[in-house]
Order: C-alpha cells, then sequence, then structure tokens
C-alpha cells in the first residue's frame, strides 16, 4: 500500500517505528520507560466519553475573536479534536489526515474545530503550515481540557529530552505547566451529546478519519 493510502494508523505507526529507531539507547530507554508509565497511569480515566454532555466553552481561534462551542452547535454537530500542538509529529499527522476530509466533514453539516493549549500565534503557525481550513482554537491554561478530563503533564524526566529536540512546549503555550491535553477526538450532537469519541492516553492513538465520517452519518438517520 502506498503512503497516500495509507491509513492514519499506519502513517502513525511508522513514524513511532521511526522516531523510536533514531534515537541514542538511554534517550529510548527513557522514552520507552515514560510510555508504560503512561500506561499504567489514570489518565483520562474520567474524561467525558459516549453520552455525556459536553459543557459550552468559548475560546479565542488564531486571530484573536472568541469561538463557542454552543454558537456552533446551533448550525449542526460539532467535532471537536483536542491536540497537543503544532510540535507534535503525530499531531500533525492526524490534522492533515482530518483536513484532506474536511469536505465530507461539511457536506455532513458539521464544523471542525482544532484545540491545542498553543498561544493563538503559535495555533497560526500550525494553519498555515498544515494549510489547515477550519478553526483552530486556543486553550491557554488547558481549561477545556481539563473540564474534558483530558489533563497530563509531561513527565519530568521526558522534558529534558523535548528540549534537546526543540520542542519548548513551556514557550508554545505560554506557561511553565508543561500541562498538555491528552489527544482526543470527540463528535458532538446538536444537543450537546457526545455521539463517539476516541479518548487514548497513548497520544500516538488517534481516531481515524473514516470514523468521524461514519458516526456523522449515523447522526442523519
Amino acid at each position: 500500500m502506498s503512503r497516500d493510502n495509507a491509513s492514519l494508523a499506519e502513517r502513525l505507526g511508522e513514524t513511532v517505528e521511526n522516531f523510536m529507531s533514531s534515537l541514542a539507547d538511554e534517550d529510548a530507554q527513557i522514552t520507552g520507560g515514560s510510555f508504560e508509565k503512561l500506561a499504567a497511569s489514570q489518565t483520562a480515566e474520567n474524561a467525558l466519553a459516549v453520552g455525556d454532555i459536553v459543557p459550552d466553552f468559548t475560546l479565542p481561534n488564531d486571530t484573536g475573536d472568541p469561538v463557542s462551542l454552543y454558537d456552533m452547535l446551533n448550525k449542526g454537530p460539532v467535532v471537536v479534536n483536542f491536540y497537543r500542538g503544532g510540535w507534535c509529529p503525530f499531531c500533525n499527522l492526524e490534522l492533515q489526515a482530518l483536513q484532506a476530509r474536511l469536505p465530507e466533514i461539511r457536506a455532513l453539516g458539521a464544523t471542525l474545530v482544532g484545540i491545542s493549549p498553543e498561544t493563538p500565534d503559535n495555533s497560526l503557525t500550525a494553519i498555515e503550515k498544515h494549510q489547515l481550513e477550519f478553526e483552530v482554537l486556543s486553550d491557554v491554561g488547558n481549561k477545556t481540557a481539563r473540564k474534558f478530563g483530558l489533563l497530563f503533564t509531561v513527565y519530568e524526566e521526558m522534558r529534558p529530552l523535548y528540549l534537546k529536540w526543540g520542542l519548548d512546549v513551556p514557550a508554545v503555550n505560554g506557561d511553565d505547566s508543561w500541562e498538555l491535553p491528552v489527544p482526543a477526538t470527540y463528535v458532538i450532537d446538536s444537543n450537546a451529546v457526545i455521539h463517539a469519541a476516541h479518548v487514548d492516553k497513548d497520544y500516538t492513538k488517534r481516531m481515524e478519519p473514516d470514523e468521524v465520517i461514519t458516526a456523522l452519518q449515523e447522526l442523519q438517520t
């Protein structure tokens, strides 16, 4: 199968494999240990799930204009994608995959919106880099991610590695917390009820765009 026809999961898996194989032994050991620690943790165990009613939120877009979830829901279903930041290679693959399916999402009467803890200026960088045509909102301080039960703090042993790799999370987020959202995708119906959800503390796993499309088609039946 060519890379163009590969699923998001296949592309993510290839990226993980290439990344891990590129690491020095000590760095690979620390990174592998952090994955095991995260897998054993209770991170996102209480995240919002199918059937839950989503609380409203209002967040600034890349130009600083406020965008309200409930305002979007007045127009139809909303697909909310929480991602870690434009520095995250796994998030970038996901954003590109969602952008590729944006015409189908809109044809089903839905709005797609991305949310990260990055400042609006840094969100704009991701939009321009990937030529995104959907709103990307800034959840500075992860206040909305916290309401969704998605909060995660980068482990201290990983922080020097992030910085060595050029991933300065505090700089792009505008705070020193090292807090990130657990990547999650929610398909929310016009009554603010979650119809489909993908939440995985393994940040290399994401919802397939096909699943998003299927969930939106179900809302039309």
